[in-house]
């Protein structure tokens, strides 16, 4: 399976690691229906929501198996 890393879509994520949504939501992210997250990245997110770019993606990637 995939890793998820900051050129990683929002919406590529949520099919990675199902429990991606609760992950994002929980981190203030509310845009997972919203139409940027068909073509945003995680980075961006990031960028505009002022995450840990790395705490997130570590997060995102628990359970996600290489």
């Amino acid at each position: 399976m995939a890793k998820i890393t900051a050129d990683t879509l929002i919406m590529e994520c949520l099919e990675i690691n199902p429990n991606s949504a609760e992950i994002l939501l929980s981190a203030g992210m509310h845009c997972l229906g919203c139409a940027m997250a068909h073509g945003e990245t995680i980075a961006e997110a990031v960028a505009v929501h002022g995450e840990d770019l790395d705490a997130l993606l570590a997060k995102l990637n628990e359970g996600v198996e290489d």
